[in-house]
């Protein structure tokens, strides 16, 4: 079996839904032979492991551990879902506080125990707020962090296909920017279906301004549906796509769905969102969205609540103001 690499990948949370699901996706796509499973808890994450024994992937050094300063020796590549879940009922932003303390220690145990780490992504929610806290303790450059958004846009060709009654393939370049939440920014002006410009639908008998609507409040709630029907949140697509953004940092193909990436400079600066990003083995880079008026409005009515956000942990005093960012990690300007 071929591999990418052969550095070190951590799943952090393995023994959870997401986590295993990262391992044994991971595994099938051939990243890298060393991977390690970290999980504090103990007897859920042998499980894992040993299923993933018994699959008997060939040249694989699977080793998994409940000790963080083992799970983070000669790591390169680290994917976190470690955090808690998001039940029916909540939103992402619910689980705001627990989940930042998790950030928290993990920043504190990149920083300590993995200094040569090359790129983490970060999928646990809040994930805009928890990859940038997970940065900042870290100390890692804003190019070696990308948190999980693309299941936004991914949801909307979904939506788009459906509706349509065409293949996925046939529709392209989805995008929904800003939060990964319910406050994101659904836009129109950039996908096209079977080559025509979506925009050219909206509001006419083929797609009624109305079923625009209604489809935009799907793809928001998209996660929230997933808990409705299987009685827990999504597993397969964020393991997935995660993983997916690991392979591009490692040399694969580029991730070109949009991710949560941490802005430095523009009127979004000093906020982590959804931006049009590539990963690759450079890390993460952004550039700010083209759209309409009303698209631009919303994706800042966006930032404006991950600002809140920001600002609500940063009250907490789990992560210091912005103008003191810097002594904290210094690759924050």
């Amino acid at each position: 079996m071929g591999f990418l690499t052969d550095e070190k990948l951590t799943i952090v949370g393995a023994a959870g839904m997401i986590g295993s699901n990262m391992a044994q996706t991971a595994l099938m796509m051939g990243l890298t032979p060393n991977i390690c499973l970290y999980d504090p808890f103990a007897p859920a994450l042998e499980g894992v492991a040993e299923e993933m024994y018994h699959c008997a992937f060939e040249g694989v050094n699977l080793t998994y551990t409940s000790d963080i300063e083992e799970a983070l020796a000669g790591v390169s590549y680290i994917v976190s879902s470690g955090g808690a879940a998001r039940k029916a009922g909540m939103t992402r932003e619910d689980l705001l506080k627990g989940n930042a303390g998790i950030a928290v220690q993990l920043g504190k145990d990149i920083r300590q125990y993995a200094p040569d780490v090359k790129h983490v992504v970060v999928v646990f929610n809040p994930a805009d707020i928890t990859g940038l806290i997970v940065m900042l303790y870290a100390g890692i450059r804003p190019s070696q962090i990308s948190t999980l958004a693309a299941l936004d846009s991914t949801r909307l060709q979904n939506e788009l296909s459906r509706y349509f009654a065409v293949p996925a393939s046939r529709i392209d370049n989805c995008r929904t920017y800003g939060g990964h939440g319910e406050q994101m920014a659904v836009f129109a002006s950039t996908a096209s279906v079977n080559g025509r410009a979506l925009s050219s639908y909206i509001g006419t008998d083929a797609l009624p301004e109305s079923d625009w609507e209604a489809m935009k409040q799907r793809v928001i709630q998209g996660g929230k549906h997933i808990i409705e029907l299987r009685g827990r949140s999504s597993f397969q697509s964020p393991a997935y796509m995660s993983v997916k953004m690991v392979a591009a940092a490692m040399g694969d193909k580029p991730f070109t769905w949009p991710v949560g990436a941490f802005i430095t400079e523009g009127k979004f600066k000093n906020i982590l969102m959804a931006m049009e990003t590539v990963v690759n083995s450079d890390g993460v880079s952004y550039k700010y969205p083209e759209g309409t008026a009303e698209e631009k409005a919303e994706l800042e009515n966006s930032y404006r609540h991950l600002c809140a956000l920001r600002d609500e942990v940063i009250a907490m005093g789990i992560i210091p103001p912005v103008e003191k960012w810097n002594g904290l990690n210094t690759n924050i300007r």
